[in-house]
């Protein structure tokens, strides 16, 4: 394409749709969060820029780097932000794209075939929540730089000379006064590029972290079939052959691939234009459509359902499958400022079909494989009947009087779960010192006896005929599985409370993967914390204080030196008294809470599989690799 042709990409395919008024005053509104999820979506915002121009077929290349100081450069080969004039404005494009919400070369075919950035916040928001934003765009032979603070221009658009390279380099810092953090996290950018890597096999992504001095390029020849070598490195597969299709109708891409294992998890990751659409939508509805019904006229054709199995449910179909759905469409239409979830209602039947098609012919010309699938799904079938009635006690026990809730439970006066918590105590001497500290009007307390049942190595019939895990779900009134509701939620905050040493934080693992694995809406939505009590109490000259961790023990001792300070050490919660409980976890004027949030689906699943799955060895390598990151557990 000749750059400098009647359909060159210039001011005047910059549209300009509103302003930036409330940015600043409601960011949670427009990056989801200010948390360290929203921090991070300040980088995917500015890449995905950067992928659009790879999509539309210029520049193979983009380089992230994040510098001594928290800021980041995103650089791509691409054509660069147009410099130019806006005839409706009179500014020049790269500003008008930098200070104005929804303005872009995206809103009509011409300039971008398939964007990722439609309908997202853009540049314009990370630059309103930058302290400064530094562009440098390479367009058309020429250099041009200019200088943002908070969204505003300190200076006009310079031009800085002819140039050989076209493309665009953004630095931007997070704004402190907005964020409760900018420390950006190597592993949770790390995993993103790597994603993007697989979704587009021809494109190099290069991450370079100045703070430490890592750097990881990312490219894979293999795409998304690739992926799911990488999802399934740790699990013991069902079949060795990865199950890949790739097709084109009309102006949308679609390409699939799957691959069973030993599980029970279903791991489907959707993508439409290169964004993660983590609450799915038509493609993966489509896709999830044609899976069971390609599955059930295979095991139908070949007589393998028992006449008391009519049919197999999706969910049977999906037990221990990894897939990843990935589309590519004009005009995607996202739910939500975070483009979460995809809402273009045609692509349902456009998948569905095609999926369905390629799918029905592979398993019956791989018959082994397709005995394997439904095998497996009869497996799920029989352990979700034995099932039924333990569901079915726990969600009728919800909805029940209170004489039918759990017998450990002493739960609060307030029947309304606004402002209402539930404490999820380890063992009985800590939740006896619980229950006689609370505030018995709006906090529940539930002991626990033990360690919970593993849920990573079982399945639900299983989990739901242990006791304690049973205590679990009646008490939260949401059941779990495919009958959870969150709308029954009895609680508004659930707070996982155990020792402070190597015994509570498996015991917090055990019950985190119960509530990831069976109802993840709970971590989701918020409701999910971890308290954190305090390992020591010292005193010096009758005055005392709580510390929680060594390193507060280290740095009292250097500001007391060799003084005369008493220490006393607290090995568990049952040591503590019941006003020492109130007071340092329990009273939420004083107590610390850690929220518990999932910032990267996969790598959470990764996590879960290396701690809690069958392999040891995982495990072994997990803790040592970081260890020096659990400075708050005593061991």
């Amino acid at each position: 394409m000749d750059l400098f042709d009647k359909d060159r990409y210039s001011a005047d395919k910059i549209e300009v749709l509103e302003g930036l008024e409330a940015v600043r005053k409601r960011p949670g509104m427009y990056i989801g969060s200010t948390g360290i999820k929203g921090l991070h979506h300040l980088v995917w915002e500015v890449v995905d820029n950067s992928i659009d121009e790879f999509l539309a077929d210029f520049g193979d290349k983009i380089k992230i780097t994040v510098h001594e100081d928290n800021s980041v450069s995103v650089e791509d080969w691409g054509r660069g932000i147009p410099a130019d004039v806006h005839k409706d404005t009179g500014r020049p494009a790269v500003e008008i794209v930098l200070t104005t919400l929804h303005a872009g070369g995206k809103f009509n075919n011409n300039s971008y075939k398939v964007a990722g950035g439609l309908h997202g916040v853009g540049v314009s928001v990370v630059n309103a929540l930058s302290e400064k934003l530094v562009i440098e765009t390479h367009w058309e032979g020429r250099k041009y730089t200019q200088t943002y603070k908070k969204g505003l221009p300190v200076n006009n658009l310079s031009k800085e000379g002819k140039t050989d390279k076209s493309g665009t380099v953004i630095t931007f810092k997070p704004d402190s006064e907005i964020f409760d953090t900018t420390k950006f996290k190597f592993e949770t950018l790390a995993h993103r590029f790597k994603q993007s890597a697989y979704l587009n096999k021809d494109l190099t992504l290069v991450l370079e972290d100045e703070r430490n001095d890592k750097k990881e390029t990312y490219q894979y020849d293999g795409g998304i079939k690739a992926f799911i070598e990488y999802l399934n490195q740790n699990r013991d597969l069902l079949h060795q052959e990865i199950i890949y299709n790739q097709d084109t109708i009309d102006e949308y891409e679609l390409e699939f691939a799957i691959q069973y294992n030993q599980g029970y998890s279903e791991r489907i990751f959707s993508y439409a234009n290169n964004i993660n659409t983590v609450d799915g939508g038509y493609h993966l509805t489509g896709f999830k459509s044609a899976l069971t019904k390609a599955v059930n006229n295979f095991a139908k054709k070949n007589n393998l359902l028992p006449k008391s199995v009519n049919g197999l449910s999706g969910h049977d179909v999906r037990e221990g499958i990894t897939g990843v759905i990935n589309v590519k469409l004009p005009n995607p239409q996202f739910e939500g400022q975070t483009k979460s979830k995809l809402g273009n209602s045609e692509l349902r039947s456009i998948v569905e079909k095609s999926a369905y098609d390629y799918l029905s012919l592979y398993l019956d010309t791989n018959p082994e494989l397709g005995k394997a699938v439904v095998n497996k799904a009869l497996k799920s079938v029989r352990a979700r009947q034995a099932s039924k009635k333990a569901r079915e006690l726990t969600k009728r026990k919800s909805v029940l009087s209170s004489s039918s809730l759990p017998g450990k439970l002493a739960d609060c006066a307030s029947k309304k779960a606004e402002n209402s918590e539930i404490f999820i105590v380890e063992g009985d001497s800590a939740g006896g010192s619980a229950k006689q500290a609370r505030n018995r009007h709006n906090q529940a307390i539930l002991p626990l006896k033990g360690k919970i049942l593993n849920v990573e190595r079982a399945r639900l019939d299983k989990i739901l005929n242990n006791t304690e895990v049973a205590s679990i779900i009646t008490a939260l009134g949401t059941s779990v599985g495919e009958d959870f509701d969150l709308s029954n939620l009895r609680y508004e905050k659930i707070i996982i409370m155990t020792d402070a040493d190597i015994d509570g934080a498996h015991i917090s693992t055990l019950i985190l993967t119960l509530f990831y694995r069976y109802m993840q809406e709970l971590i989701e939505e918020g409701h999910v914390y971890l308290a954190r009590p305090p390992l020591y109490k010292v005193t010096y000259r009758k005055n005392s204080q709580y510390i929680f961790n060594e390193q507060g023990l280290e740095e009292y001792r250097k500001e007391h030196g060799a003084g005369n300070f008493s220490i006393q050490r607290y090995k568990g919660l049952g040591e503590m008294n019941a006003d020492q409980l109130w007071e340092t976890t329990m009273s939420p004027e004083t107590r610390k809470l850690q929220k518990v949030e999932i910032n990267d689906e996969i790598e959470a699943d990764d996590v879960f599989t290396k701690l809690m799955g069958s392999n040891s060895k995982l495990r072994k390598k997990f803790i040592f690799k970081n260890a020096d990151l659990a400075t708050e557990i005593d061991i």
